[in-house]
């Protein structure tokens, strides 16, 4: 990964963009794709497309969503605390004690959600698992009219953004799911684009993935592709408390995962997997036994459909302030999409 390649991780990794609000992410997205795509465009729905070779006969899609889960501005109470709705799916546990960022007009302004000591906590609410609704988000303000000088209902709100390097060439962020996946698409595509591919390539950074894989359904229907790879993330399962058996034995550092199941075209798999050994590049094979939640759900029964492969990179804590994930497994992600892109002729065929 070149120092160009790790500042544009950096710099989407510290870009707000819940779902609905990618504007910010998707505006460095057309910066950076504009240095080797033949054309960058952006559909009504917010979805970002960086094209090279649009003419070719076959076109190939690779799908990474660009939005992260987060929160909204519901209600200011008279002691101007903020409570909030939820943007994606969150488990309340992890809000506790996290520093947040309200994106207004103005500006982001600081926050913090906490709950009251636990010296003061009763035996009785020690023991409850904490609700999202019984939460507020603490900006410091005295009065209503303060905090609605600043913020309005239907504000934005993150947890504090930020790239953490970790040891061995591990990273940790808010966000990862899905950004890392977004890098791996372009790159891939500039790796590509190097390489005089035959076909067209459509590299997409999509929307609104987190609350219903929205994005790749539109972006899907424009593009039209003939094969599509979506690059998300999946969970790591080694660290406690995840059972193998039942999750897979997926790693860190193991490289990027391909995954076989009836959400997948079983040649574009194969042929992943075959691009995988002849360039040596790692990979870590896994099983889904129905529609997954990712951009290859839709993706796959767009149009008349669309011969479908997904591409995950293994993430520690998954919807968390502190996910973590393998820069060498998305480096390689970016290498076998590139290899595969590189490897399809015009005249390939993926009916199975």
């Amino acid at each position: 990964m070149d120092a160009a390649a790790l500042d544009f991780l950096k710099q989407i990794l510290d870009t707000p963009s819940p779902s609905g609000f990618e504007r910010p992410v998707q505006e460095l997205v057309r910066k950076y794709a504009a240095g080797f795509a033949d054309k960058v465009t952006t559909d009504r729905h917010g979805n970002v497309f960086a094209i090279k070779n649009e003419d070719a006969p076959l076109r190939l899609m690779f799908a990474g969503h660009c939005d992260q889960i987060g929160l909204l501005v519901q209600y200011i109470d008279s002691d101007g605390f903020i409570y909030s709705q939820t943007i994606g799916g969150w488990d309340p546990q992890v809000l506790i004690g996290q520093k947040m960022l309200v994106w207004t007009s103005s500006g982001p302004v600081n926050g913090i959600i906490a709950r009251k000591a636990i010296h003061l906590l009763t035996e009785e609410e020690r023991k409850q698992v904490v609700k999202t609704k019984d939460l507020w988000i603490d900006i410091g303000a005295k009065t209503k009219e303060e905090a609605a000088a600043l913020v309005k209902v239907g504000d934005p709100i993150t947890m504090e953004l930020g790239f953490r390097p970790m040891l061995n060439n591990t990273a940790s962020a808010t966000a990862m799911d899905d950004k890392c996946g977004l890098w791996v698409v372009m790159e891939a595509l500039r790796r590509a684009a190097a390489k005089k591919p035959e076909v067209a390539i459509y590299a997409v950074s999509t929307v609104q993935e987190e609350i219903g894989l929205r994005g790749a359904q539109t972006s899907t229907f424009s593009v039209d592709p003939h094969v599509g790879i979506a690059v998300d993330v999946t969970h790591a399962t080694d660290c406690p408390t995840i059972d193998k058996k039942q999750e897979g034995d997926v790693k860190l550092g193991g490289g990027p995962v391909i995954y076989r199941g009836p959400n997948m075209n079983p040649i574009v798999v194969d042929r992943l997997m075959e691009i995988a050994r002849q360039k040596e590049i790692a990979y870590q094979p896994a099983a889904s036994g129905r529609a997954t939640g990712t951009d290859a759900n839709t993706m796959q029964t767009s149009r008349g459909g669309v011969a479908t492969g997904l591409v995950s990179i293994p993430n520690r804590y998954m919807h968390s302030p502190v996910e973590m994930i393998s820069l060498d497994d998305v480096d390689r992600a970016a290498d076998l999409l590139a290899a595969f892109a590189c490897d399809l002729k015009p005249t390939d065929e993926f009916i199975p």
